[in-house]
């Protein structure tokens, strides 16, 4: 404990205790309490994976209660906004999923730079106040059925406290773990995409507890829930050290002085630049294709299964406009499984795909998911048409791992071709294409789907066409990638600008190495980071046990 202690009295007397120079790490230090750190923040924001469990209860509140009924087709979506007469459409509802994405991204890339100046404690602590604080509101909102008082509390509040809590531990991580990049932002990014398998087992648990005849017991969960958020956030937000400058694991050799690595640099590219760097927009490019393909494909997985495999999915021979609704009921529950189970490959991806990325190199790993994910999407049809599910669904499964190693390869990917100084900030910035790929993916396997059905297509064969649009776009993110070489040297700050920057940041020089030399790395207790990496763990395990259930009725 003496090390976390000592920390608070490395910056000057007279700044606060939220500013970046008192996070700045002592000697002895342990590297490995960071990445719980941002797990518990990362594993609280990802419920907005997972707030589809509230649409249908709050689509029945004033039903439930015997005091509305639902809002007839008639009741726009801006009357919904302030009718206390109605219940809100579940149409309606899902608009908060476009608001936290859309306001995710524009906060990462509106306050990316003051993010890096900061420092992650005042972030993570800034992201805890919007996110919970808009639950809270939002609690409010459900209590008094103002559905603005949602869009305002979750929706703008708390995407911004997403944004902000996504992107805080970036910089701070690739700082800490300059020799495995990829798995650092891979573990932290993992909890993102494992939020909702915590999250949404956790709200159906407490909304039965809280369940009256009157009342789904959903304004409770809201509270409770942005309670123990703001407990893990603020922990994870106090956890957060950042290494002094010049910082290096002991023995580590930087990979500029080692033999074809032109691809990472070793110097740095102020935020401000990035606009008008060419790499940077091909970078966009990769990311934005990558996400499109495989968010179309989470977005309709379980109708897509149902739809193409029907009765076979319960040993019937029929198709899907044939089955009655016992057995239309029988396989909803089989493709929630399978819905589960590509939950667990987006996870699972998320830290596979970026641990290999230190390998293999980010380039490469990118060119791996456009080449690979290509030919798992041209195979999807033929496989459909000879009723091959389990080649279907394994590639599917891959097809997720890598929409999920895509988010966290590419913090590394920037860090490699930007440096680190800024790396969070220009992060924030190209997260500007998820919300790109959020309309874009959707839209085009939506709106395809729809077209298709409209000719008289047989619902078995509406994919098909769209399989091949998908392979198209990854086409695409391919020649991007491809493009991309090492950053021109004029893009790159000065010494003199550097140092600026660095003073700025409140960043502390450091002539030797921390965490090397006799006694060190010995001052942080073991137990403590076992007890950190506890927290974090034993309710991400509960989660995948959860999801381990759901899928098991996938294999039944």
């Amino acid at each position: 404990m003496s090390t976390v202690l000592t920390d608070a009295n490395v910056g000057s007397a007279g700044s606060s205790w939220l500013d970046k120079e008192r996070t700045i790490a002592a000697p002895g230090f342990n590297r490995w309490l960071v990445p719980p750190s941002a797990l518990a923040i990362h594993l609280c924001i990802g419920m907005a994976y997972g707030f589809s469990v509230f649409w249908l209860p709050l689509s029945k509140m004033l039903q439930t209660a015997g005091t509305g009924a639902a809002c007839g087709k008639d009741v726009s979506f801006f009357a919904q906004l302030f009718t206390t007469e109605c219940d809100w459409s579940v149409a309606t509802l899902g608009w908060m999923y476009t608001l936290f994405f859309v306001f995710l991204g524009c906060a990462a890339a509106i306050w990316g730079g003051w993010l890096e100046r900061a420092g992650p404690r005042k972030a993570g602590l800034v992201s805890a106040l919007c996110w919970c604080g808009g639950m809270l509101i939002s609690a409010v909102g459900i209590h008094t059925h103002q559905f603005w008082m949602m869009i305002l509390g979750s929706g703008v509040i708390g995407g911004i406290g997403l944004g902000l809590g996504y992107i805080s531990p970036v910089s701070t991580l690739i700082k800490w773990f300059p020799d495995r990049r990829g798995m650092a932002t891979g573990m932290a990014i993992m909890g993102f995409g494992g939020g909702a398998m915590i999250g949404s087992p956790l709200a159906v648990e407490l909304m039965k507890r809280f369940a009256t005849p009157t009342d789904p017991g959903v304004t409770q969960t809201f509270v409770v829930m942005a309670l123990v958020y703001f407990v893990f956030m603020v922990a994870g937000a106090l956890g957060y050290r950042v290494p002094p400058s010049g910082w290096k694991p002991e023995g580590w050799t930087p990979p500029a002085a080692q033999v074809n690595n032109a691809m990472i640099t070793q110097r740095h590219v102020h935020v401000k630049k990035v606009w008008g760097i060419p790499q940077f927009w091909l970078v966009w490019v990769a990311l934005c294709m990558n996400v499109s393909a495989g968010i179309g494909v989470i977005g309709m997985a379980s109708p897509m299964l149902q739809e193409i495999f029907g009765g076979s999915l319960i040993g019937v021979s029929a198709k899907f406009a044939e089955l009655d609704k016992t057995q239309l009921a029988a396989i909803a529950a089989i493709a929630g499984g399978f819905a589960a189970l590509l939950s667990l490959f987006n996870i699972g991806g998320r830290f596979v795909w970026a641990s290999l990325s230190d390998k293999l190199g980010r380039k490469l790993t990118y060119t791996v998911f456009f080449v690979l994910g290509g030919l798992l999407y041209a195979s999807l049809p033929s496989s459909a048409a000879a009723g091959h599910k389990l080649a279907f669904v394994g590639a599917v499964c891959v097809i997720l791992s890598m929409y999920g190693g895509g988010f966290a390869t590419v913090p590394a990917y920037l860090g490699d071709l930007f440096g680190t100084q800024f790396v969070g900030a220009i992060h924030g910035r190209l997260l500007t294409a998820w919300a790109t790929a959020g309309i874009l993916g959707p839209v085009v396997i939506g709106y395809m789907r729809e077209y298709q059905l409209g000719l008289g297509i047989p619902r078995e064969q509406v994919y098909n066409q769209t399989m091949y649009v998908l392979v198209g776009m990854l086409v695409i993110g391919l020649i991007a990638n491809l493009l991309i070489r090492p950053v021109a040297d004029k893009h790159f700050m000065t010494d003199a600008e550097l140092a600026v920057e660095k003073k700025l940041a409140h960043e502390k020089a450091a002539a030797s190495e921390v965490g090397s030399g006799p006694g060190a790395g010995k001052a942080t207790p073991a137990a403590l980071v076992a007890l950190a990496w506890l927290a974090v763990g034993i309710p991400l395990a509960w989660g995948i046990y959860k999801t381990l259930l759901t899928v098991a009725k996938f294999f039944n």
